[in-house]
């Protein structure tokens, strides 16, 4: 690994640090927080919902969260999301709907 590569954190452990740094969450951000909370990678569901629509849904509801932590926080889960592994995430998609 190179130093200029960085392993991207778990989106679980990334929810836990929003839970820590940002104490009152409003109500639409929550139940992506808790979400999120279940997921190691973006590429994983929560129910039939995919790790991309949780974490963007998130984004959409913390629009009031401001700070350092929340540009960083924000910043962090909008680079999953760009690199995420469509063909991965199409099949764990596929795969929950069979089940």
């Amino acid at each position: 690994m190179s130093n200029d590569t960085v392993k991207a954190r778990p989106i679980s452990r990334i929810a836990r640090e929003i839970v820590e740094v940002w104490k009152a969450p409003n109500y639409g951000a929550a139940p992506y927080i808790e979400a999120m909370l279940t997921l190691d990678k973006i590429e994983q569901n929560f129910w039939l919902d995919s790790g991309e629509e949780i974490v963007l849904r998130f984004l959409g509801n913390a629009s009031g969260w401001r700070g350092e932590d929340a540009r960083r926080i924000k910043a962090e889960l909008k680079s999953a999301v760009s690199n995420m592994d469509k063909t991965l995430a199409r099949e764990n998609m596929n795969a929950a709907y069979r089940q």
